[in-house]
């Protein structure tokens, strides 16, 4: 009675501590049952394990098949025996029969807590992968467990995930037991387990924490349309809005610029740009290169390409600390951007006409290439 009481004890606490199926549980018992009476008759007999929950307990049949003569001992069994224990049967039936499965029972035991334990395992990293598969891009809260070469192991709960060293941003320092957020990049079943990976780099931790500041993007009014990062010293970001009583950008700012700051602390200190969205190219290019202020932009659309001209003060301004600036707002933008100075702009008009000497393939190729090559090299010297 108390074998009985144990085993249905095991099975229920097993299902509430472990959110196990009860069906996994009861198959991993009688597959236990099975392994350790196939073990001790050498897979000579035909049997079967099944689980009786109106007994608690897991009952062992063998099968024989009945014949005229007995070639098999193991699996066949005559008329005249099989009669015995079942007066209607006939020639080919087969006859299932209880045994008793006492003799093995603390060697069915211990391989069915091996077989539990490995069932549990497969079964939680099931759930795990299946919960975690449909989160992908979902920014989470965990806590550093523990240090792996450079990668930190964050705990998420229920499960462990991996925030590699090249996907923390520089001069973000964490110790154990430090509360992270980070953005689910992707989850792979491995022979170990399912890997949760993370990263603190993607664009798309920035888009997150916005949405999760911003009421306006989280009910669809104001749109994120593009980021760019350089993680740990500059970002941008560029919105629109849906209504047009609501300023996007504004929005994103928050009350005394409460929203941004927010999300500026969250990324330890990370510069953040907000910039209008615009479908005209020029006037986006120019909402990208903030804070310098543009004064002219010529499109070349077959080359996707953008020469902008500044005031001689604003040139690095808009090229930014090595480039950054520029290089930020091409990204955004999606086109190639070239800068110049009003006096660099100024000397490349007057030399293309300087250079005029009646060849209109002169006059218009050739100051054309040297402007061009002007173009890069300031955006070239900035990047130094």
């Amino acid at each position: 009675m108390e074998t009985t009481f144990n085993l249905k004890h095991i099975i229920d606490q097993i299902v509430k501590e472990k959110g196990i199926d009860r069906d996994i549980v009861v198959e991993a018992l009688e597959q236990a049952v099975l392994t350790a009476a196939n073990k001790k008759y050498r897979n000579t007999r035909d049997l079967e394990a099944h689980y009786n929950p109106e007994v608690g307990e897991v009952e062992l049949f063998e099968f024989v098949t009945v014949v005229d003569e007995v070639m098999d001992s193991y699996k066949e069994i005559d008329m005249e025996e099989a009669r015995e224990v079942d007066p209607d049967v006939e020639v080919g039936d087969s006859l299932g029969m209880k045994m008793d499965a006492s003799g093995f029972t603390r060697i069915a035991a211990q391989t069915a807590k091996q077989v539990i334990i490995q069932k549990v395992r497969e079964a939680e990293r099931e759930t795990i992968f299946n919960e975690f598969k449909d989160r992908i891009g979902e920014l989470i809260n965990g806590v550093v467990r523990r240090f792996e070469k450079g990668d930190l192991v964050v705990d998420l709960g229920r499960a462990e995930a991996l925030l590699s060293n090249k996907e923390q941003a520089p001069r973000e320092v964490y110790r154990q037991g430090d509360r992270i957020k980070a953005l689910i990049m992707d989850i792979r079943m491995t022979p170990k387990g399912p890997q949760i990976l993370l990263s603190r780099t993607h664009p798309g931790v920035l888009a997150k924490l916005f949405e999760a500041e911003v009421p306006e993007i989280a009910e669809g009014i104001v749109e994120i349309k593009s980021v760019v990062r350089e993680p740990g010293s500059r970002s941008k970001i560029a919105v629109y809005s849906h209504d047009s009583d609501v300023d996007p950008v504004g929005a994103c700012v928050g009350m005394r610029g409460s929203r941004v700051q927010n999300v500026v602390s969250e990324l330890r200190g990370e510069k953040i740009d907000i910039i209008p969205w615009s479908e005209d190219p020029a006037r986006f290019a120019c909402n990208a290169l903030q804070p310098a202020t543009v004064s002219k932009v010529y499109i070349d659309e077959d080359n996707n390409a953008l020469e902008i001209i500044v005031a001689d003060d604003q040139l690095s301004l808009a090229i930014g600390k090595k480039g950054q600036n520029v290089r930020l707002a091409a990204k955004l933008t999606g086109w190639r951007i070239d800068i110049k100075s009003e006096t660099r702009a100024a000397e490349a008009e007057l030399l293309e006409f300087s250079s005029f000497d009646g060849s209109a393939e002169e006059a218009v190729e050739e100051p054309a290439d040297e402007a061009q090559g002007e173009a890069v090299e300031v955006v070239e010297q900035g990047e130094e």
